[in-house]
């Protein structure tokens, strides 16, 4: 016998109710079609050929009648009629269409005009009425027709699913009568499932056409739903960094129309694995299990017990990651879910960890107005801030949900089951956050990441990173979201004093400044990474092996200077603590002991904004003073920022007289930059910063040639390499100064 949580959502009465109603429907479509079939005919032997033949008004001839009555068995006269010309048709139509109920008046005068008798004229109107009225109901007949074809074939997938339907205990059929159970029980399920289903399923019936009959049940007793991929078990083949090819990124597609409520349901299960993950305590996650990242760890054996299923074994030369890190972070869940779900903004805030992405397919914008419900096919490269780390290509499926009053989950899963030719040298199993309102505009956030992926492309430098979870991993991701949060925070402040030397009191000044140093950051990530999914062309053969060269032609970008552009980067290890180079290198005062450009001469801070707790994040205006006089109102603008996973310095020479239109509160997109800087993370050898190496990341960017159409010389490839080699060593001279023994590890 069926329980109550395991019958089929199909009540008997509701059943038989549509039984009836399809019947009555059938009764009166069968009942319409004679009687209009019935009036055809007719209205065909009265009209003849509709408007163009009229039969003549009766005679009123008393002998015609008379002899029709003397002999009932004389063959009645055959009835006359009258052909209109053209014109008379053409004008009687016209006037139709003007007035179709013409009166005693109107009709002697159309008659008099067309050389017709009132009486034609009024048969003829009264014929076209008929005739319209006629076309218009074969209409309805046929819409009615469609409807009732369309119910039929319900009422056919009803009975199908009520043959299909099993009972769960023994595994036979299940009869009608073993469906008895509490009406009120039904429509609470009902309920619950229509919830789910004008979200999701709805979608599908969107682009499928009909309903996802066999749309699966939530998991009942904690069991899982299967979430296979599809992805084969392939030992993928190493791959050069930096020839490594972005095709993901440049080529995609969106899902084909059957495809789409696969993704429905992956999305779904996902959503379903992230809640649980997060929520989740031991024996599933161990507090500090990796002696190099104070983050919690996955105990796999485990996880596999708890998702048997789960999205299919791992393949065969692929590795698990999987991190969880929770904070408490300054911005609202509204807005926070917003950041997540517009890809321009996630790829703002995230601009040190997504290289590129974007939305592929959008399957569903969310209901009531907010992203509750909403999914779309995304593609992005994740990377670390280095040439020497390969990027993370994913095709994934983002989905986003309501869980209760303030509680918000946003989660991805890859779709490699869509791309069976492509190789994946990284799966996202179901990753995201968890949103939790706090009071006061704070939003508690709980991150899962748990991806597989080949590192075998990594450079022995950074594997101890890598490994430790610090350069992809769920902290980062935290991390730098609450840095970020911070940095927004601050740019809505509003409450400045101007008593201190060099703060900009003016909010909107402030505003612009910092948003001149969003965008000066974000080029400078999209220029130091081993990223390929850019307008960057690597040059081959540029006479340095441990130096990554690229250019770019720039011509009509207001926030570049036109000309070719040269960037330079390169990594190194230092064995010294991060936050020790980061201090280093963001004090204006030992500026000239690295920077070229200063030329040793006195660098002074003009302008300052503070956004974030640490001191180290922040926004400067510098002012070389230097002995060259052409160089003596140079004017520099630098962001410094740090958290707890990496650490930046970047800067870009800047106009004197575009930054007073900034810092006057206009629009900043218009200044030209052309960032440099550096990308300083831990080594990853010791979960204590304090006491760890450091990976530092050297890039510059620099015009070569202000004519966009001129050929790149090989003399400005070995001058910006000398200029990066030259600026390495100044750097390790200063930091090593009181090292003894030094030995680099590059």
């Amino acid at each position: 016998m069926m329980n109550n949580q395991q019958k089929n959502m199909f009540h008997p009465d509701v059943f038989d109710s549509q039984q009836q109603h399809h019947h009555l429907l059938d009764m009166v479509q069968k009942s319409l079609e004679n009687e209009m079939d019935s009036f055809i005919r007719d209205d065909d032997h009265d009209t003849k050929s509709g408007t163009a033949e009229l039969m003549e008004p009766p005679s009123g001839d008393d002998d015609d009648h008379d002899q029709d009555q003397e002999d009932p068995n004389q063959r009645p006269k055959k009835k006359r009629y009258h052909r209109h010309t053209q014109h008379q048709i053409q004008e009687m139509e016209s006037f139709f269409k003007e007035c179709p109920h013409p009166d005693d008046k109107q009709r002697k005068d159309l008659g008099r005009r067309l050389g017709l008798e009132p009486l034609q004229i009024k048969f003829w109107f009264q014929n076209k009425r008929t005739q319209m009225k006629a076309q218009h109901e074969r209409h309805e007949n046929t819409q009615l027709r469609n409807e009732n074809d369309k119910l039929r074939a319900e009422n056919i997938r009803y009975k199908e699913a009520l043959g299909n339907a099993a009972c769960p205990n023994c595994g036979g059929p299940a009869s009608l009568g073993e469906m008895s159970f509490d009406e009120q029980h039904l429509r609470i399920e009902n309920a619950r499932l229509r919830e789910e289903i004008d979200k999701i399923s709805g979608i599908a019936a969107k682009y499928v056409g009909k309903p996802l009959l066999s749309y699966p049940h939530l998991s009942q007793g904690g069991a899982s739903r299967t979430l296979d991929l599809g992805v084969g078990n392939f030992v993928p083949p190493p791959e050069d960094v930096y020839g490594a090819s972005s095709d993901l990124l440049r080529s995609v597609s969106g899902p084909s129309d059957a495809d789409k409520p696969v993704i429905i349901e992956l999305a779904v299960a996902a959503m379903e694995e992230l809640i649980r993950m997060a929520q989740a305590k031991e024996p599933l996650w161990i507090p500090g299990a990796k002696s190099n990242s104070a983050g919690e760890a996955l105990n796999e054996e485990e996880y596999v017990r708890t998702f048997p299923r789960g999205i299919g074994p791992k393949p065969l030369g692929l590795k698990s990651e999987a991190s969880r890190e929770s904070a408490v972070v300054i911005m609202n869940h509204i807005n926070l879910v917003e950041i997540l779900m517009d890809v321009d903004q996630w790829s703002s805030v995230f601009s040190s960890i997504v290289s590129k992405a974007m939305t592929v397919e959008v399957l569903s914008t969310g209901v009531a107005g907010n992203y509750n419900g909403a999914l779309q096919v995304m593609t992005s490269e994740f990377q670390v801030p280095s040439p020497l780390a390969p990027t993370r290509e994913n095709y994934f499926v983002r989905y986003c949900k309501q869980h209760g009053d303030g509680m918000w989950a946003v989660v991805d899963v890859s779709l490699d089951s869509l791309r069976p030719s492509a190789i994946s040298k990284c799966r996202r199993r179901p990753s995201g956050c968890l949103i939790q309102e706090l009071p006061n505009g704070y939003s508690k956030v709980t991150w899962v990441e748990h991806v597989e992926i080949d590192d075998r492309g990594v450079h022995s430098i950074y594997k101890p990173l890598i490994n430790s979870g610090l350069a992809f991993g769920a902290r980062r991701w935290v991390a730098t979201l609450d840095r970020q949060c911070e940095r927004l925070a601050s740019v809505m402040a509003n409450n400045i004093s101007a008593g201190d030397i060099g703060v900009i009191s003016s909010p909107e000044g402030r505003k612009s400044m910092l948003k001149l140093a969003e965008r000066m950051v974000m080029s400078f990530c999209t220029g130091v990474g081993a990223s390929t999914g850019h307008t960057w062309t690597t040059l081959s053969g540029s006479g340095a092996d441990d130096v990554r060269v690229m250019t770019r032609k720039s011509m009509d970008d207001p926030g570049r200077p036109p000309g070719i552009v040269l960037s330079a980067a390169t990594s190194f290890w230092l064995p010294v603590p991060p936050h020790q180079v980061f201090d280093f290198l963001r004090d204006e005062n030992s500026r000239n002991e690295w920077d070229i450009l200063s030329n040793g001469g006195l660098v002074q801070e003009m302008a300052h904004i503070a956004n974030g707790r640490d001191p180290g994040n922040a926004v400067s205006l510098l002012r070389v003073n230097s002995a060259n006089s052409s160089q003596s109102n140079m004017l520099i603008l630098q962001e410094s920022c740090t958290d707890s996973t990496g650490s930046y310095v970047v800067y870009a020479p800047v106009d004197i007289v575009s930054m007073n239109v900034v810092l006057s509160g206009g629009d900043p997109d218009y200044v030209a930059l052309l960032p440099s800087g550096f990308a300083i993370l831990p080594d990853g050898s010791n979960s204590d910063s304090s006491t760890s190496g450091s990976l530092l990341t050297v890039a510059f960017q620099i015009l070569v040639d202000s004519v966009p159409t001129a050929k790149l010389s090989l003399g400005s490839v070995a001058t910006v390499n000398s200029l990066i080699k030259c600026t390495v060593e100044r750097i390790k001279g200063a930091v090593l100064c009181e090292e003894e023994g030094f030995v680099s590890k590059t």
